[in-house]
């Protein structure tokens, strides 16, 4: 038998696993209601990356890199080559891996806009 200072029975902690197994698996809500999650994500949650353009263990998509870059870039930037991309996102503090991401871009390509550059990312360039 345990003896401390918990707070929960071990019957209540267990319940609780159960409750958090979908959201830890999937690593996104699980419920149809947000108030409903068990730990619903707070709206100044930071973003979790994983790879150039993905969140969240998600695999990169061409809406998930055009919103991402439109965040960072404005259409003031365009056109412009990968180098040119990559140092105005580093203006607007963009995340390192999205920097990287463009970086490693063939700098010989232009974009002329956002859709094209989330194109050449997702497509791998």
């Amino acid at each position: 038998m345990q003896r401390g200072s918990d707070r929960l029975s071990v019957h209540r902690d267990d319940e609780m696993k159960h409750e958090l197994k979908g959201l830890l698996q999937t690593r996104h809500p699980t419920r149809v209601e947000e108030w409903h999650d068990p730990e619903p994500a707070a709206d100044d949650d930071p973003e979790v990356w994983s790879g150039p353009v993905g969140g969240l263990g998600a695999p990169a998509s061409l809406d998930r890199a055009r919103l991402e870059l439109a965040r960072h870039l404005s259409r003031h930037a365009f056109p412009a080559n990968a180098g040119e991309l990559a140092r105005a996102l580093r203006r607007s503090n963009a995340p390192g891996s999205l920097v990287d991401a463009v970086a490693g871009l063939p700098r010989s390509a232009r974009y002329a806009h956002v859709q094209q550059l989330a194109e050449a990312l997702v497509g791998g360039g």
